[in-house]
């Protein structure tokens, strides 16, 4: 089987002859289209992470395999805090301030830390707000 190589600035991956359409009748930007479509099916488009980014990933990762390590109802417990803490922080804190972002990666590695011992035998949260007062 021959393998056609395409330039690499239009696609990042290889395709063999047989996957690419049959010559036809049809316009020669739908072939385009389609030879697009067919090529890069698998290739990852997105953009690149920032080392933070890897971070916060590795981290919401960490906390994942030590969930595995816990019983199963503490491992659905550890999962939707886990969770809701991690989107929790994705919508608040702004991305640009990096000092905060590493002040909650530094607090979350601790955390994990205490979750991955043995001795721990799962996770609490507490969620405190500020109670309304009434002016009468």
């Amino acid at each position: 089987m021959r393998l056609l190589r395409l330039p690499r600035e239009r696609v990042h991956s290889l395709a063999t002859i047989s996957d690419l359409p049959r010559p036809s009748s049809q316009s020669p930007a739908k072939l385009e289209a389609k030879v697009e479509s067919k090529i890069t099916m698998g290739a990852s488009t997105g953009a690149k992470l920032s080392g933070m980014q890897k971070q916060v990933l590795g981290l919401y990762r960490g906390f994942l395999r030590a969930a595995h390590t816990k019983s199963p109802e503490e491992r659905r417990q550890i999962e939707s805090i886990v969770s809701a803490e991690f989107r929790r922080n994705s919508k608040l804190v702004d991305r640009k301030n990096f000092i905060y972002i590493e002040y909650l990666l530094r607090r979350g590695k601790k955390q994990l830390d205490q979750l991955s011992s043995p001795d721990t035998v799962g996770l609490s949260y507490l969620n405190v707000s500020n109670p309304q007062t009434r002016n009468s």
